[in-house]
Formats: C-alpha cells, structure tokens, sequence
C-alpha cells in the first residue's frame, strides 16, 4: 500500500488482491453486471486518485475501498434505479447429460429468481439498511468491519442490521418471509 502511494504502476497489485471482492460486493448491489463494471472501476479509479489521503488508523485497506464502493453505489441509486434483465446473468452449465443439465438449470433459476426477490425487497428499504444488510449477509463482513467501513459505531450497526431485517420481513412476500 505504501509503495503504491510512491509509484502508481504499484497499484495493480492491490487492484488484482482487491477486485474480486469489490466488484462482488456491487454486483450485489446492483444485480446488473455492467453497472456493476462501471461502479467497481469508478471505485478503483477513485481509490487511485486519492491514495495518498489513506492513513492507517487500525482500518484495513478493504474497509477503505468499500466504503467508497459504498459512496458510490449511492451515488448510483441517487442518479438512477437499475433494470434488472434475466438475459444478464449467466452461469454455464456443466458438460453432463440433458436431465442433469435441465435439473442444474432449474435451480440455478430458482436461486436466481430469490436472488432477484431478495435483491428487490432490499431495495425498497432506505440506503442505510440495505448498506448493513448486504455487508453483513452477502460479504459476510463482521459487525467490526461494517462500522469501519461505513464510520459508524458497532452498536449503530447492530441497531441498524436489526431494524433493517425487521423493514425487510414487511416487504417479504408471506411464502419467502
């Protein structure tokens, strides 16, 4: 990190350790795998312009980059609400014989669509539960993680994961809640 700060070319190192995340973190977010692009470059790029603000204060690197992966999927949402096209997501299907592909197919689209659901439920809260709620369950971030990502307190986000999950069991249709 600090090599990087005296010579940018260094940056790809921690853009190779850190792209996978980031840009699975929007996806997420997002669930549109070119806005997703778009974010997750706009999040490297701002990272690279103001690299030599970063200063370690006990927060990880990561931390840092999602939140301004956070800032920008606000940025996002501000600007636009994203369509969701079922023709964007992809996975391939294994070379096996055509039942087993018809099984893998079915319940990948049935993963797919309570993705979809879950994904769309999510979005009809306010940013900062949908913040603490895809942190925690779809990154798997630790409750002393999300607060050093969004600069908030550790009670804060318990408070706000707890209110958010119950916001989100309102919108949850009666099969799914």
């Amino acid at each position: 990190m600090e090599r990087a700060k005296k010579y940018p070319e260094a940056f790809g190192e921690l853009y190779d350790i850190y792209y996978s995340k980031i840009f699975g973190y929007i996806l997420k977010r997002v669930a549109d795998i070119e806005i997703a692009q778009d974010i997750t470059s706009e999040t490297f790029l701002k990272a690279l312009k103001n690299l030599w603000s970063f200063r370690w204060r006990n927060i990880p690197f990561s931390s840092w980059l999602y939140r301004i992966a956070s800032n920008e999927i606000a940025n996002f949402f501000r600007k636009k609400k994203p369509t969701i096209s079922i023709d964007k997501i992809a996975e391939p299907i294994s070379n096996s014989d055509l039942l087993n592909e018809i099984i893998e197919v079915q319940e990948l689209l049935k993963r797919h669509n309570d993705f979809l659901v879950l994904q769309k439920e999510i979005t009809k809260l306010s940013f900062k539960y949908q913040e603490v709620i895809v942190l925690r369950f779809f990154e798997k971030k630790q409750i002393k993680e999300i607060a050093e990502i969004l600069g908030k307190k550790e009670g804060t986000i318990k408070s706000l994961l707890h209110r958010g999950i119950k916001e989100l069991a309102k919108f949850m249709p009666p099969d799914r809640a």
